[in-house]
């Protein structure tokens, strides 16, 4: 009995030493502070100072700046590339740059399977960590800021994307195959044709709609990303 008295004396002298209620403290108020209360995305770079003062909570902060390391090194960049070549700025482009266009649905097929690689490793090492229940209410609420709205918001664009895209190769190929009986002047097309005249009036409403539904998604990340 003496022996396990002795024991018990010990290990609370221990946990008066322990640093994490403080470290939990601390964590908390970044999160909300420089995260949550910030519009948008914020990712604040932990200064050597910070990491000190988080201690083992910085390995949870790690698993969000992780996250959106790979969106900037990897899915970003597919996305600006993708969106770059994919640009349709004229009917003649659907015709000329067919291959571009192409390579753009390839860009975009890229960026969501490095979206989907690196969210499944966030959501499986968020899955994996232990928090104190003053921690995972204000944690959830940063994750779901810094990593969930910004991954759905980018998979929403994906399958307007690549409608899109597929219509405007479509449209090209149709328009080439019929060249003999079509003349494209600026913006116009011209044919004799009444029935090419009829499908492309109909391929080209249906792209314009398509692309009125990127650019809505596109707005829905812009706010998702800096707030609104």
């Amino acid at each position: 009995m003496a022996w396990a008295a002795i024991a018990i004396v010990a290990l609370a002298l221990a946990g008066c030493g322990s640093s994490e209620p403080a470290e939990r403290a601390a964590f908390v108020t970044f999160l909300q502070t420089r995260v949550i209360d910030k519009p948008g995305v914020h990712v604040p770079r932990l200064t050597d100072e910070e990491r000190d003062r988080l201690g083992a909570y910085g390995d949870h902060y790690a698993v969000i700046a992780e996250f959106n390391k790979a969106m900037d090194d990897s899915v970003s960049p597919k996305f600006k590339a993708a969106i770059s070549s994919g640009a349709i700025r004229s009917l003649e482009d659907v015709v000329t740059r067919r291959a571009e266009l192409q390579s753009a649905k390839a860009g975009i097929a890229a960026m969501s399977g490095a979206l989907d690689d690196s969210l499944a490793r966030a959501d499986a090492a968020r899955a994996k960590l232990d928090q104190p229940a003053e921690v995972k209410p204000v944690y959830d609420k940063a994750y779901d800021r810094l990593v969930t709205q910004p991954a759905a918001a980018f998979k929403d664009i994906v399958p307007v994307m690549d409608t899109v895209l597929g219509e405007a190769i479509e449209l090209g190929r149709y328009i080439e195959e019929h060249r003999s009986s079509v003349r494209l002047s600026g913006p116009l097309i011209e044919t004799s044709d009444p029935a090419v005249r009829a499908a492309i009036n109909a391929k080209l409403e249906s792209l314009q709609a398509k692309q009125r539904a990127v650019q809505s998604a596109q707005a829905r990340l812009r706010s998702v990303v800096y707030g609104g």
